[in-house]
């Protein structure tokens, strides 16, 4: 599998950086890190209400909002 450089802005890097468990590459955090749910999987078209599928989304929302959550906390702590 090839490669590509990426940037990222500092409070990007940081974000992924706290998230890194120890045995990630960055790219592995990455992966795992987006793996959940895009906000463009809300809007598929032509497509009806999965009301199952629409709570999974919720929680897997919930769940990125909460490690967003850790993140700022864990900056806030390191800048105080």
């Amino acid at each position: 599998m090839g490669t590509k450089n990426v940037r990222l802005d500092d409070d990007v890097y940081e974000r992924v950086k706290a998230h890194k468990r120890e045995d990630e590459t960055f790219s592995d955090a990455v992966a795992r890190l987006i793996e959940d749910v895009s906000l463009l999987d809300l809007a598929d078209e032509g497509e009806e209400y999965d009301a199952e599928r629409a709570a999974e989304q919720k929680e897997a929302l919930k769940r990125t909002a909460r490690a967003d959550a850790q993140s700022a906390a864990k900056l806030d702590e390191k800048g105080s």
